[in-house]
């Protein structure tokens, strides 16, 4: 048998649709635990993606490989970031949800500080941080102070429960129905 030397010019790979959903040993998005989060139903997830349900079932496995514009899709129809279809956020929020708590929380700290200040110079420098704030975030400006405290009561002073009192046959008999 004869043997002739095998020359290539140029190789051509074909593109195998067939390659992509394929199955990842690891964990790859959370695209079922979101969806049921924020209560899109399988059958509107199918229906906004315009495929079959099985279809869905089969993507939203967490590990299934997913190109980035499917990804883009999903994430659209979740109303989520990108991100949060890739890794668990932290706390539940997505970032700039968390971001957006974290500047709410220092607004009502300031403003607690500014009202409660006796020193003028920490009274202008507070004003001044609720201005910052708010040229970061503008619906900050409807923000209030942290409650305040109700007066405590002594050891000696009795609570509602003590003016309130309910006999204990009432509630045994509430049992007993």
């Amino acid at each position: 048998m004869a043997t002739v030397p095998l020359t290539m010019d140029h190789a051509v790979i074909p593109f195998a649709p067939s390659e992509m959903g394929k199955k990842s040993p690891r964990r790859l998005h959370r695209i079922r635990e979101l969806r049921k989060q924020q209560g899109v139903s399988l059958r509107t997830a199918s229906r906004k993606l315009g495929m079959p349900a099985s279809q869905v079932r089969e993507e939203e496995k967490p590990d299934t490989d997913l190109l980035v514009s499917e990804l883009l899709q999903w994430a659209e129809i979740l109303d989520v970031p990108i991100a949060d279809l890739l890794e668990e956020p932290q706390n539940n929020l997505s970032s700039p949800i968390r971001e957006r708590a974290k500047l709410v929380r220092i607004m009502k700290t300031v403003k607690a500080i500014s009202e409660r200040t006796q020193e003028p110079n920490i009274g202008i420098l507070s004003e001044v941080l609720v201005d910052q704030l708010i040229d970061l975030m503008p619906e900050l400006a409807e923000i209030n102070a942290w409650n305040n405290v109700g007066q405590r009561r002594s050891l000696n002073d009795l609570g509602q429960i003590a003016e309130r009192s309910i006999a204990c046959d009432s509630i045994i008999n509430a049992m007993r129905d």
